[in-house]
């Protein structure tokens, strides 16, 4: 299954450094979601650690910091609506719980 979207997570991160990458690329397997799950050295995000980043061609891209592993649900939740989205955006984050409050940004495609 070639992946639709790419999460990149901060491996300088506590949660990179605990090894959260192949946790989560599991839990998106085991959701049948088509997601490809990167490492990168640093994103920078370290006022609100631990980031990762959501990106898929054409759509919006998102950044979400203070993670820990309780967000784990809700990024897979996060990654099937998102790719169920035709621009990335979400009508309604509310589904997300506290994951909606870790947003750092909105990136236009």
């Amino acid at each position: 299954m070639d992946a639709l979207a790419t999460v990149t997570l901060c491996q300088s991160c506590a949660l990179g450094r605990q090894g959260f990458a192949n946790e989560l690329g599991a839990a998106m397997a085991k959701a049948g979601l088509p997601v490809a799950v990167a490492t990168v050295d640093c994103m920078s995000g370290c006022t609100r650690p631990s980031t990762c980043a959501f990106r898929s061609p054409g759509k919006t891209a998102y950044l979400f910091g203070d993670l820990s592993a309780q967000d784990l649900e809700a990024l897979v939740t996060f990654a099937r609506l998102y790719l169920a989205s035709a621009d990335g955006a979400l009508a309604d984050a509310r589904v997300l719980g506290d994951l909606r409050f870790k947003a750092i940004a909105r990136i236009p495609a």
